[in-house]
């Protein structure tokens, strides 16, 4: 084959490649051509999508009262302060010197100190991402950065507060020392218990995520200890699954985390766990506590966040009433348990299940016989 015939061969496949593709280079054509029908290059139109998105923001935006003015000025008053931020001044502080031991810094845009106010106030009330840019001032952006770092922050005080302060569960409690409790509950180690935390998530996830209230939840389980400070978390799970699923998992999955009753001791647990060794339920069909509940708000929602960013602040909110324990300091809503032992908050009565699983015949009957001496004893007592 000579050359000229070869360079037609290759003309005519440049033609046709060339034709091929015409079609499908229309429809950019046409979107670069204006009304009077001249073509714009693509570097043009490259300009004007750079000039839109980086070079015609909106004016910086000068805050009447800058965030960090308005947390400073909570911070100077008890009152405000614990309205605001659900700490007193001192607590905050002492938070703030502990996360900033974890990695919380300021930066050019936001300092550390009103990163956490914000997050606090968040939290604390529930508050949405928009009310937080209209409080602060702040873009959204600013807003979900600031509140994502204090999170992490706060998240990683949870891996290092939420667990037994003994893990050996040695020392019999103070409380239990009290005649009312004594002999019987002398190896209790504290309670297990499920609860609700309305959240928002997906249409397609509603089904799965809806309770017995008719709203969306994450059912989370929690033992805590006769100190009211969270020992161990589960979250994350539906609010349409059974109590005892939850508790399965904490058994198998975080057998290693979980704080497991020594030989002889148990938790305290309602009815939706089985009785038996370890773990000490009620008599079924039986209320206890019955006059002391009393009507109250039930527990508000969290920010909308995606699912996984709200069961982390479901933890991070559980290490927070934990600081605020372990800290020494007189709160007022802790304050009304430490003055009656008898108080029972009112979402004690909320979400409780139906039905229970039943365990072995053997496990049964050695917990049945103890709950029963429990019951006698106490019965016995009260002549």
């Amino acid at each position: 084959m000579d050359v000229s015939s070869s360079s037609k061969s290759s003309s005519s496949s440049s033609s046709s490649s060339s034709s091929s593709s015409d079609s499908s280079d229309d429809e950019v054509t046409s979107m670069l051509v204006d009304d009077e029908g001249s073509h714009l290059t693509s570097g043009m139109l490259l300009f004007a999508l750079h000039t839109e998105k980086y070079l015609s923001r909106s004016e910086y935006r000068i805050p009447l009262v800058p965030g960090i003015k308005w947390v400073e000025r909570k911070l100077s008053n008890r009152e405000s302060c614990y309205k605001m931020f659900r700490m007193t001044p001192t607590l905050f502080y002492r938070l703030h010197e502990k996360l900033e031991s974890y990695g919380l810094k300021s930066t050019n845009k936001c300092s550390s100190i009103e990163a956490l106010g914000m997050f606090l106030w968040m939290v604390g009330a529930p508050q949405s991402v928009r009310q937080a840019e209209d409080r602060f001032e702040r873009s959204l952006g600013t807003i979900h950065n600031n509140f994502m770092k204090v999170l992490k922050y706060v998240c990683k005080l949870a891996a290092e507060i939420i667990c037994p302060r003994d893990s050996s569960f040695s020392d019999m409690h103070r409380r239990l020392q009290n005649p009312r409790f004594s002999p019987f509950f002398n190896n209790c180690i504290g309670a297990i218990d499920g609860t609700h935390v309305p959240v928002i998530v997906d249409k397609d996830l509603m089904v799965q995520h809806m309770c017995r209230k008719n709203i969306t939840t994450q059912n989370v389980m929690a033992c805590c200890d006769f100190d009211m400070r969270f020992t161990f978390v589960l979250v994350g799970w539906p609010g349409s699954v059974h109590d005892m699923r939850v508790f399965n998992e904490a058994m198998d999955k975080w057998s290693n985390k979980f704080p497991h009753p020594p030989s002889e001791k148990f938790y305290l647990v309602d009815s939706g766990y089985p009785n038996r060794p370890g773990y000490l339920a009620p008599f079924k069909g039986t209320k206890y506590h019955l006059p002391e509940y009393r009507d109250g708000p039930e527990p508000e929602g969290i920010p909308a966040y995606p699912p996984h960013f709200q069961t982390k602040i479901i933890v991070a909110c559980m290490a927070l009433h934990n600081f605020i324990r372990a800290s020494g300091l007189v709160d007022r809503d802790f304050a009304l348990c430490d003055r009656d032992e008898n108080y029972v908050p009112p979402e004690a009565s909320y979400s409780q299940p139906r039905t229970t699983p039943a365990p072995s015949r053997e496990d049964a009957e050695v917990m049945n016989a103890f709950r029963e001496s429990i019951a006698v004893g106490l019965y016995n007592r009260s002549l």
